[in-house]
């Protein structure tokens, strides 16, 4: 029994050792910027019109932009799990507004501002069509009768609800990084060695949630982000701490659960793929080769699913977002919007 404490002991001294000192070191020229941003008053950047959609009895809080050039149509803007709003990089945003566009973009719920389910049950979830309905009574309220609708991971995945449910609403779409259903047991999953080792990975990132404080939240992001091999900028790591200060000091900041309910209405959605061949919206799927998450196959599925759908594949890019090093993809995108907006406007 002694003996069996003994090592007892020593697994849990080498399990906190780990989360302790285990884990990437944040470089001291990003560290640097995590200290300045968070010693100092961060900038507003909630600069369009706000407000709150409701649908049924949930309050869904958006953010409506208008363009500085002429208005050429409006694109509305769908985050993956958890996400909220404001996690769209800025330099995407104002890329699109820049081009035209009247961009909205709101909280799905559970997240940001919008309201959070109470009593939210593993044997009874919200599903993604529920979550698709939710984007429409955000369109309803805004009186916006079609959009471009650009989706990420699981928004990408609402995007398609939202098409196939509502085709007429849609102007064209971007699916980026998502799948046409992660039960298709015809297409490959997480594989056990992904899991095991993300979940590796994240234990030493325990240890700016417990220290706390508003730096530690930032080099907890930016910390993940060298865990999955990603080197941000200087730039990327200010603009990344703005929005992770900003929203916990005037929103109501990550609420953790909301990911896990996202991910639980994906897994239990059937496969789309039968009603996604029935979807005319010019579409264009962008999808990481080294995705780990999603892995290429349900990329190229959408492609090839989607009638006249074109696949954007990036090589030696995972599941992340922006994707790094790909500023191309944004041209693409903006490309994909205009020729859409020059066939629909076809006689």
């Amino acid at each position: 029994m002694v003996a069996i404490g003994v090592v007892l002991a020593i697994c849990v001294a080498a399990l906190i050792t780990y989360v302790l000192l285990g884990g990437p070191r944040i470089p001291d020229d990003l560290q640097a910027v995590i200290d300045d941003v968070a010693s100092g008053e961060v900038p507003e950047l909630v600069l369009g019109s706000t407000g709150f959609a409701t649908a049924g009895s949930i309050r869904l809080w958006y953010e409506d932009l208008t363009p500085p050039v002429p208005e050429v149509g409006t694109v509305l803007l769908i985050i993956g799990a958890g996400g909220n709003a404001l996690m769209w990089p800025r330099t995407f945003v104002d890329r699109l507004l820049g081009g035209g566009y009247r961009v909205v973009r709101y909280d799905q719920r559970d997240t940001g501002l919008s309201d959070r389910i109470e009593g939210w049950q593993r044997n009874d979830p919200y599903t993604v069509r529920d979550l698709a309905e939710d984007a429409v009574a955000v369109l309803d309220h805004l009186e916006i009768d079609r959009v471009h609708v650009i989706g990420l991971s699981l928004g990408g995945m609402v995007a398609q609800e939202l098409a196939i449910r509502h085709p007429d609403r849609v102007a064209s779409l971007v699916l980026m990084s998502t799948s046409p259903g992660v039960t298709d047991e015809s297409l490959p999953s997480l594989s056990t060695r992904y899991v095991l080792r993300s979940a590796s990975a994240a234990l030493p990132l325990l240890r700016y949630r417990i220290a706390r404080g508003e730096a530690n939240l930032v080099a907890a992001v930016v910390a993940k982000m060298l865990t999955a091999g990603l080197r941000p900028s200087v730039d990327e790591v200010r603009d990344l701490g703005r929005h992770v200060i900003y929203d916990h000091r005037k929103r109501r900041g990550i609420n953790l659960a909301a990911a896990y309910h996202h991910q639980v209405a994906a897994a239990a959605a059937p496969p789309r793929s039968e009603e996604l061949a029935q979807l005319r919206a010019p579409t264009l799927v962008v999808h990481g080769e080294a995705d780990p998450i999603l892995p290429i196959e349900h990329g190229r599925r959408l492609a090839s699913t989607i009638p006249g759908a074109r696949g954007i594949w990036l090589e030696g890019v995972g599941h992340a977002f922006p994707y790094p090093d790909r500023d191309d993809v944004m041209d693409s995108i903006v490309d994909h919007l205009q020729s859409a907006a020059v066939v629909e406007g076809a006689p």
